[in-house]
């Protein structure tokens, strides 16, 4: 229960550090705790997207990953946000990534982002 929510807290963090940087990935709300609360419910919509669609999706482009040595993965980490960004906008969640190039960027940055704070929260974690 406390890998999940320092993995959830570590994408929550990421995926406000992207908006921060990128303009066209966007978090609309009334105050901070509004903001906050919907980038906690997006990096679990997030999460659950990467554990059950992303998967499958590597299964399924797993020549061209084998082809292009890996770097397809960064394709599939902005299909997988824009489809976070596609949940979050029929869930009436105020956030919204604009276009692939961004999500591509984005994806980048979720990544080195989430994976440095688990590096630095998970420290226990054997």
């Amino acid at each position: 229960m406390t890998h999940f929510l320092i993995k959830t807290l570590a994408n929550a963090a990421a995926l406000a550090v992207a908006t921060w940087l990128l303009g066209d990935i966007a978090l609309t709300g009334d105050d901070g705790g509004r903001k906050t609360l919907t980038l906690i419910v997006v990096a679990l919509i997030f999460g659950v997207v990467n554990v059950v669609v992303k998967p499958v999706v590597k299964l399924f482009s797993l020549p061209l990953l084998v082809l292009t040595l890996g770097l397809f993965t960064l394709v599939i980490n902005a299909l997988m946000l824009l489809l976070t960004s596609w949940v979050a906008g029929k869930l009436d969640l105020s956030f919204h990534v604009e276009g692939f190039g961004t999500a591509v960027l984005g994806g980048l940055i979720i990544s080195i982002v989430s994976w440095a704070l688990n590096l630095a929260l998970d420290r226990d974690r054997n």
